[in-house]
């Protein structure tokens, strides 16, 4: 940490819910650490979070998926910061295809990055977090729960996070606690390529709360289970009740 200011490591810190989730955790007052593929949207988000925020916020570059890129990041963002007490697992991507379609290659970097990178950047940041006793939330999916066709390996990624998250939990507790957030419709559009996409009235409409969802949300979810002193193991779903919705054609 530094100083009296908590320090939080945010992989796919760039865009979309990552970002909005650096932004919302500085606004809190903790340094942050920007972590991403993309060089020049982390090193922008970087930036703008620390003339946003109260505190310090830096980027690393890192592939989640390879280990050593992992170690690096933990190690620069410790010494950096002195300390970490809270790990964001965030970063993923995703390939709609056909099982058919769906190659090995394809299949493994879905994996990679939304799964074996989270059990990595958990690994390689538990010492830091348990000297800390900080916390660890990792952003899995509604689709860990219900499925569109063509998602195998996004939907197998996202449940693998929130087993991964209950059985870390028991293994870093005490001194670690560990969550996840499992997004629904949230609309990132505002921080992608070609802007803000137009969300029409049944898109609203198909959620209970009346409206898609927004990075902020998310944000908001893991600030509060960044600070939940007795919640650990737990999955919090964030989709505006749209799984609750029974719907029939």
């Amino acid at each position: 940490m530094t100083g009296d200011r908590k320090a939080a490591l945010v992989t796919g810190g760039a865009r979309g819910i990552g970002r909005a989730v650096a932004g919302r955790l500085a606004g809190a007052g903790y340094a942050v650490a920007v972590v991403d593929v993309d060089v020049e949207a982390g090193q922008v988000a970087a930036r703008e979070i620390g003339r946003g925020g109260q505190g310090d916020a830096i980027f690393i570059r890192a592939d989640v998926a390879i280990e050593a890129d992992v170690e690096t990041a933990i190690v620069a963002a410790v010494r950096h910061f002195g300390g970490l007490d809270l790990l964001v697992n965030n970063a993923g991507v995703n390939c709609r295809k056909p099982l058919a379609e769906l190659s090995l290659d394809d299949w493994q970097r879905v994996i990679g990055t939304n799964l074996t990178g989270v059990f990595l950047f958990a690994k390689h940041a538990a010492t830091a977090l348990k000297v800390a006793r900080g916390a660890i939330v990792n952003i899995a999916s509604t689709r860990a729960l219900m499925s569109e066709a063509d998602t195998e390996a996004y939907a197998a990624s996202k449940g693998g996070i929130v087993a991964l998250s209950h059985a870390l939990a028991v293994s870093l507790g005490p001194e670690v606690r560990v969550n996840c957030v499992s997004p629904g419709w949230i609309d990132v559009s505002a921080t992608r390529p070609g802007g803000p996409i137009r969300l029409s009235t049944e898109d609203h409409a198909q959620h209970p709360a009346g409206r898609v969802g927004s990075p902020e949300d998310v944000a908001d979810a893991v600030l509060y289970l960044a600070g939940a002193g007795f919640v650990t193991g737990a999955n919090l779903v964030i989709d505006g009740g749209m799984t609750r919705k029974m719907i029939y054609v």
